[in-house]
């Protein structure tokens, strides 16, 4: 039988400014290991660490524009494009566009803060 998920859960950001993070499917909202689905919402400005995450990420931008840093260089993906990253691959994603972004991240398999392994950080 289909299952409805009625609403995302909301979590915690990392980076310089205010980001919001809504988990459709994943580890925390809907018990999810193999795959999570959220929606980004990031503003102007925002920066992450750079990660070494375990999983393949497959990020769709549906406004403005994301900026992938990678050790090859750097993408521009906007509004109506895609980007997919590699487990084991060093990235950091910002929006430094006027007006942020919005954004899909699917994660393969799901996000999880022990296996994404931040720049300067343990994870």
């Amino acid at each position: 039988m289909p299952k409805l998920i009625a609403a995302p859960t909301v979590i915690a950001a990392a980076g310089t400014k205010p980001k919001k993070i809504e988990e459709f499917t994943g580890r925390v909202n809907s018990g999810h290991a193999q795959v999570s689905v959220a929606r980004m919402t990031s503003p102007s400005g925002w920066l992450e660490p750079g990660q070494r995450p375990e999983f393949e990420e497959i990020t769709v931008v549906l406004k403005g524009m994301v900026r992938v840093e990678h050790d090859g260089g750097v993408l521009e993906v906007h509004a109506g494009q895609a980007v997919v990253t590699a487990p084991g691959e060093w990235v950091r994603y910002s929006t430094p566009g006027i007006e942020g972004a919005e954004y899909v991240a699917v994660c393969l398999p799901a996000f999880s803060a022990d296996t994404v392994h931040r720049d300067g950080n343990a994870n």
